[in-house]
């Protein structure tokens, strides 16, 4: 029996009849929902744009990786470089991590470029794309935690606890993809499982968004606060639009990725044979959404380093006067640190008034006080 997804055509004729491709043939393993069938078509009847065995569709544009590649590289340098500088390995070595993620994505996708027909270098190429992203937005959780840590008595949640809680979030996500993707990708499992693989996909890009926005959310309400108590300083002023600005870019591509996998999940091969997304068949959604905007991103923080605007000792705060920096204890939660990871914002602390006791900028603000009237 011949292999369904490989395009074939019978040389032993001269008959225009014969050079012909079935709808099997059209579309690659990438459109899982997309299944073999009997009807045939012309070959001069394929859908515009689409290069035949062609696993992503179209032929991929051969030199905006390579470009890409650079750029991502000498950007990781420059966050490397800037993490020596300002020794903010912890908070912002992410970056540098994440830019190498981004060139090896675009070096697989040059290969790809020339091996379009290759599913094991698309794949490669997508799970790199899909983890790199990520790794920024870990990054912006390691910088909200450093710019609570400047105005403890403001912060709406322990600044300790904001990677653990969102990297818990993340780690859930992670746990719905790697159970759906195999689901979607396992064309042996029956169409109701397969649908249950979907729908985890689907829960676990919506569950992102919803991450974002509670994260942002807790941006929001700090900002507001030190706004209306007089203690947002330019510095502090600055950290917070980059963060706002990096988010943003994040969000846009996660929408993107998100319209592309509904669309992709949503094709059936009776009704949309020749009505496939443009998101899908145009590559430029690719280069702008995903490689853009996350290049817009790592630029972003190369000019506005956040190590730059904030104290590199994280027991460094700013007082209550809104100029003067004082080192302190530094924010302890003495809870068990499951309950922190639970109650990262410390529910039953604001009910019991469990959360008067941490107050350290308090005694140091009456210090200063009594200080004075001396």
């Amino acid at each position: 029996m011949e292999d369904p997804v490989q395009i074939r055509r019978d040389t032993r004729t001269a008959s225009p009849r014969d050079d012909v491709l079935s709808i099997s043939d059209l579309y690659s393993t990438k459109w899982r929902s997309i299944k073999p069938h009997a009807k045939r078509v012309q070959a001069s009847d394929l859908p515009e744009g689409y290069a035949p065995g062609s696993v992503w569709y179209y032929a991929p544009n051969k030199g905006a990786p390579i470009a890409f590649a650079v750029l991502f590289a000498i950007s990781g340098v420059v966050h490397a470089y800037q993490c020596f500088r300002y020794k903010s390995w912890k908070v912002a070595g992410m970056l540098s991590w994440a830019s190498l993620l981004f060139v090896a994505a675009f070096v697989t996708r040059e290969l790809g470029a020339y091996n379009y027909d290759d599913l094991g270098i698309f794949i490669a190429s997508s799970v790199i794309f899909l983890i790199a992203a990520p790794v920024y937005e870990g990054a912006n959780y390691f910088l909200l935690g450093r710019i609570l840590y400047y105005v403890p008595y403001n912060s709406p949640i322990h600044p300790g606890r904001v990677v653990s809680t969102f990297l818990g979030i993340d780690l859930f996500i992670g746990v719905l993809t790697g159970v759906g993707a195999p689901r979607v990708a396992n064309s042996n499992l029956s169409d109701s499982e397969i649908e249950v693989g979907k729908s985890l996909l689907k829960a676990a890009l919506l569950l992102q968004l919803v991450s974002m926005f509670s994260f942002v959310c807790i941006t929001a309400r700090y900002q507001y606060r030190c706004s209306k108590t007089g203690t947002l300083p330019k510095n502090l002023k600055t950290v917070l639009i980059v963060l706002y600005m990096s988010c943003s870019f994040i969000t846009v591509r996660t929408i993107y990725r998100t319209v592309e996998y509904f669309e992709a999940a949503s094709l059936n091969v009776y009704a949309d044979t020749f009505n496939i997304s443009t998101v899908l068949k145009h590559e430029w959604f690719f280069w702008v959404f995903e490689a853009m905007f996350m290049f817009a991103n790592t630029v972003l923080l190369n000019l506005f380093h956040p190590s730059r605007y904030l104290p590199k000792n994280n027991k460094i705060y700013l007082a209550q006067d809104g100029v003067t920096e004082i080192e302190g204890p530094g924010y302890e939660d003495k809870r068990n640190f499951l309950l922190t990871l639970f109650d990262p914002f410390d529910v039953v602390g604001l009910i019991t008034k469990r959360n008067e006791k941490e107050k350290f900028w308090e005694k140091e603000h009456k210090a200063s006080q009594s200080a004075d009237s001396v």
